[in-house]
């Protein structure tokens, strides 16, 4: 079995309130960006880093960035959040966070700040890192 993981993260939970909600619109913004859900249950969803479950309690309140390839998929993440239950935190532009800074930003169905963002042209050394656990001889 193999993961792929990011370089930085290891992983961000949300507990949400209405999974169902939650599956829509990340599922949506998601496929705007360019990707799915790498696995799911009647119980949770996950994509690469994210894990999304329901809570038993109260819900956080986070800020989730996700990577965008180019400007376009930034407006199309946008327009994927507010038609898919998620609410306007910010339109697509540029923000001042340092030069080619380009995102959006949207509520989730439970508040949460998510933000599509892509930093400019880049070469990437690597898609994703592969996790390959090791088998005990």
């Amino acid at each position: 079995m193999q993961f792929h993981q990011g370089r930085l993260i290891d992983h961000v939970h949300l507990r949400v309130s209405d999974l169902e909600a939650s599956r829509r619109f990340y599922r949506a913004v998601l496929k705007a960006l360019g990707r799915e859900f790498s696995s799911e249950s009647p119980k949770h969803f996950s994509c690469d880093e994210l894990w999304v479950d329901q809570a038993d309690g109260p819900v956080t309140r986070v800020h989730l960035a996700f990577q965008a390839r180019d400007r376009e998929a930034v407006h199309a993440f946008h327009a994927a959040a507010l038609s898919s239950g998620g609410r306007d935190n910010g339109g697509p532009g540029e923000r001042s966070y340092h030069p080619g800074y380009y995102a959006a930003f949207a509520f989730d169905p439970d508040g949460h700040n998510v933000e599509a963002v892509h930093h400019g042209p880049a070469e990437r050394s690597a898609e994703s890192v592969v996790v390959s656990p090791k088998t005990e001889l």
